[in-house]
């Protein structure tokens, strides 16, 4: 993660890239879904694990599937203690970047509203001590959509540990 102003902060992508992310069509040969499991407080060992596991298949790098390991099971836990009580990740890979998408049926009990489009990045607080503020500091890019009927939280890890998006300098 790197120390740039909010504005061009990668953890806050815009809602354009964000949408595009969580509406992906995930069939559609540009990328694979990797995993899809449910999840509650009785399993999130096991979602650490298949998480861990399969961000290993991948090719991230060993310390950043660590951090990967970490956001997942964070934003898990706040789907199954502020939400639902329970949720679903799904992971596939695409463009060079891992992503996660964790979410629940509940909303959060913070009470904070959505920005415009349902982005919740720029009004929940990232502080230290929240699990949100540790995956923003151990994600390339976060997300958080909440609605009347779900909440979702989208983590971004680069495989090559950088955005491949963009180009190196010449």
């Amino acid at each position: 993660m790197n120390g740039n102003d909010r504005q061009s902060d990668p953890a806050s992508p815009g809602d354009s890239a964000v949408l595009a992310d969580a509406e992906a069509d995930i069939g559609d040969g540009e990328a694979r879904l990797d995993l899809d499991q449910a999840f509650d407080s009785g399993t999130l060992y096991a979602l650490r694990a298949a998480v861990q596991a399969h961000a290993i298949q991948a090719g991230l790098p060993e310390n950043r599937t660590d951090d990967l390991v970490i956001a997942v099971h964070e934003l898990a836990a706040n789907a199954v203690r502020h939400g639902a009580g329970a949720g679903r990740l799904r992971m596939w890979e695409r463009d060079g970047a891992l992503h996660c998408e964790v979410s629940d049926s509940g909303s959060p009990a913070s009470g904070i509203q959505a920005g415009p489009g349902g982005n919740m990045t720029e009004r929940w607080p990232f502080l230290q001590g929240h699990g949100l503020w540790l995956v923003r500091l151990v994600a390339d890019q976060i997300s958080v959509f909440s609605g009347p009927g779900d909440t979702r939280a989208t983590v971004v890890f680069f495989l090559s540990g950088q955005d491949p998006s963009v180009s190196a300098p010449d």
